[in-house]
Order: C-alpha cells, then sequence, then structure tokens
C-alpha cells in the first residue's frame, strides 16, 4: 500500500476500529475540566454517567489516586490483598484475609472487607469448571466468571435442558453458595459479519470479511504488528484496507471447536503503521490519544470504538472470563477463556475494536450476545474483550502510543 501510515490512521483507527470478522485512550492533555485528560474521554464519561465535565474528571482522579494507594499498599508488603474492585461510587473496595489485614488497607485510606469467599477461592472454582468445560463445550452454557464485587462465580445459562448444562451446572452446584447460575441468559458468539464494504476485509473458503483494527505495536527488533481478536486472524489472512494491502496475519490462538483464547497478531506491511489514535465516530470532538495498556479494575468506566455501533461506554463487569461461543455458520461450539466482561454494547461487526479506559488501552472486542441491539452511547448491555495487556505479553510485544 503505497499511503503513509499518517493518512491511513483515520482509516483504521476509525473505520477499522468496529468492523469485526467473527462477531480508549485518552491524551495527557487537555481536558476543559483539568489538563489531565483529553475532552473526548472526558465527555464521554460525564454523559455516561450523566455528570458534569468536572465531575467526570474528578472521577477519573479519584480512582487513579486509589490505584496508586494500592500499589503502594502491595508494593511495600504492608499487607495481603485477595482482589480489588470499584464500586458504583468510584470507591476501590479491598478484599482482606482477615480482619487485621483489613484494619491495615483501612489505614492505608482505602475501603476493606472480609469476604465470605474471596478471590483466590473463587477463581479455583472457575478453574474447575474450565478444566471440565476443557474435555467438552458445555452446550447450553453461556458464560462463567468471579464477580468479586458479589463474591461470588456467576454462570449464564441459555438452555437448562442442555445435555451439557446439566452437568456443567452438577458441577458448579457443588461448590454451594460461592456459585450462582443465571437463567434466561443469551447465546454467544463471536462478533463476525460478512461484508462487502471496505474496512480490514480479506476472503477465504467461506466469503468475504471485514474486522476492525486494533492497536499497533512493535516486537524487539522493532517490527510492527497489529494486535486484534484472535478469531479475525484465524486463518492468517492477507488484510486490506479500502482494497489495499497492509498486513498479513501471522498467529492466532482462536480456533473453531477447540479451547482458544481470543488473541492474534497480523505483521504490517513495510512503510505503513498503526494509528496511536482511537476514532470516537462523532460521539466527541476529534479521535483519543493511546497513552499505555494499564489494566483498569473491575467496575472502571471504560468506552470502545467499533464500526457497526460507533462509540459506547460502560463499565468493566469481571476478567478472567470464560465464555462458549456459537458457530453461527453450524460449526462446533468453541470455549475461549481470559476474556474481560463488559456492560459496554456491541453488535456483529464490532470484533477487534479497540477499549480505552481513561488514556489506557484496555483490549478488544470479542463477541457479544447474538440477538443484541444497541442504541446509542450508553446502551449498557453486555460485550467481551480480549485484554491488550495479556496480549502484549503474549507475543512480547510492545504497546505504540501517542
Amino acid at each position: 500500500m503505497r499511503k503513509s501510515r499518517t493518512s491511513l490512521v483515520a482509516a483504521i483507527a476509525v473505520a477499522l476500529l468496529a468492523v469485526p470478522a467473527a462477531g480508549v485512550a485518552q491524551a495527557q492533555n487537555s481536558s476543559p475540566a483539568t489538563p489531565r485528560y483529553q475532552p473526548q474521554m472526558v465527555a464521554a464519561l460525564a454523559d455516561s454517567l450523566h455528570v458534569s465535565e468536572k465531575a467526570a474528571a474528578d472521577r477519573l482522579d479519584h480512582q487513579a489516586a486509589q490505584e496508586d494507594q494500592l500499589a503502594d499498599v502491595v508494593e511495600e508488603g504492608k499487607t495481603r490483598t485477595d482482589g480489588a474492585f470499584f464500586d458504583a461510587s468510584g470507591n476501590l473496595v479491598v478484599n482482606a484475609p482477615d480482619d487485621r489485614a483489613a484494619s491495615q488497607i483501612e489505614k492505608a485510606g482505602l475501603h476493606a472487607r472480609v469476604p465470605e469467599h474471596g478471590k483466590a477461592a473463587l477463581t479455583s472454582a472457575k478453574e474447575q469448571l474450565d478444566e471440565q468445560a476443557a474435555e467438552q463445550a458445555p452446550e447450553g452454557i453461556s458464560s462463567w466468571s468471579v464477580d468479586l464485587s458479589a463474591d461470588r462465580v456467576d454462570v449464564e445459562v441459555n438452555d437448562m435442558d442442555a445435555r451439557g448444562a446439566r452437568s456443567f451446572l452438577k458441577t458448579a452446584r457443588s461448590f454451594g453458595d460461592a456459585v450462582h447460575v443465571v437463567k434466561g441468559a443469551e447465546p454467544l458468539a463471536s462478533q463476525a459479519t460478512v461484508y462487502p464494504g471496505s474496512a480490514m476485509t480479506w476472503t477465504d473458503d467461506q466469503g468475504s470479511w471485514v474486522c476492525s483494527v486494533g492497536f499497533g505495536a512493535q516486537d524487539s527488533s522493532g517490527k510492527d504488528y497489529l494486535v486484534s481478536a484472535g478469531h479475525c486472524l484465524a486463518s492468517l489472512p492477507d488484510l486490506s484496507v479500502d482494497g489495499d494491502h497492509f498486513a498479513k496475519g501471522t498467529d492466532s490462538r482462536y480456533e473453531v471447536g477447540r479451547d482458544s483464547v481470543d488473541m492474534g497478531i497480523a505483521a504490517v506491511d513495510q512503510g505503513d503503521s498503526i494509528a496511536t489514535e482511537v476514532g470516537t465516530w462523532g460521539s466527541t470532538d476529534g479521535n483519543v490519544a493511546v497513552e499505555g495498556s494499564k489494566r483498569a479494575p473491575e467496575g472502571a468506566d471504560l468506552c470502545k470504538s467499533g464500526q457497526t455501533t460507533g462509540w459506547t461506554c460502560g463499565k468493566v463487569e469481571a476478567y478472567d472470563v470464560t465464555v462458549t461461543y456459537v458457530d453461527e455458520h453450524g460449526g462446533p461450539d468453541t470455549v475461549v477463556s481470559g476474556l474481560g466482561e463488559s456492560t459496554v454494547c456491541t453488535e456483529g461487526g464490532d470484533s477487534g475494536g479497540a477499549y480505552i479506559s481513561g488514556n489506557q488501552g484496555q483490549g478488544m472486542t470479542s463477541g457479544g450476545p447474538t440477538n443484541q441491539s444497541c442504541g446509542g452511547l450508553n446502551s449498557s448491555t453486555k460485550s467481551y474483550f480480549q485484554p491488550l495487556d495479556d496480549t502484549l505479553e503474549h507475543y512480547e510485544l510492545t504497546l505504540d502510543t501517542h
């Protein structure tokens, strides 16, 4: 492709940040309310929370300060912790293993509680369910994940009568009140769509496809890569933007019908590069810069950019979520682990799109409920994303930042 990646920045960061094939960033400067944040992110958060832009910026400052306090407690070895999350008011709640640890956490200026179960015990239960699912995809089960705030593992079921569901739920219920079964969930799918238009496109033996571009990164030698959802790159396709080749899939950890992780990378053509700004689809003034990939705690606010649904916002619900994706082409179900869950709304064609919290990239759209419909900026429903930090670590890449 002969165009410089500077010109392709807008095409990729905006037009491609949303159109997946199977299924924000914020600068240091400048916000009307505070110079620490870009106006785009502050405006989106303010609209989402129905507060002023100053209140939104203050909330971001408050969350960041609490994260720093917790990091100090952990790094200095002052006490043990067992997970943490932001509550609805934006306060960081830290799980403590006992009353003594809780007292030490509170002396450091943070909220603490001693849960009945805690993250370690709940994660152990969830991992046992993962092991059962790895042997056979549990038909009728949509997802299972640790809900730190509720102190339980949530198992979401779309068909209680499915044979796979009965066996899976028997195991889940063996953990007693540490597991909560949620009935009436929608089946999930990686959010792919067959699309004859532009964006990041390719063709394989099943037809023509489109996906969103996620984030750019480099290896230790300086080679440029696209970091995306694995199902977008499962066939290691040649990728094009506006008909011009710009990248070639080199690895994917997603395979239909097998225990998978929804991450993949593509080598970017020499002379091209991936934008370090995420488009907001006209919801705010201009794009938003990517400054890092620090993971946001559960309960933190975040937004995503996607071709189908544009700029939508919500909150982080959970990490290390395992889901069962149905194959809309009649193939076998696929169990995908290691995902993040959010209340951000997505639809088919959003896969690979970038998630941002504050100024930190969070991940790429993976999937969501098959019949979900989004109505705008704050359509709070459900979606799943592949965490960016895990992907960068696995492939030993460094994120391109603004």
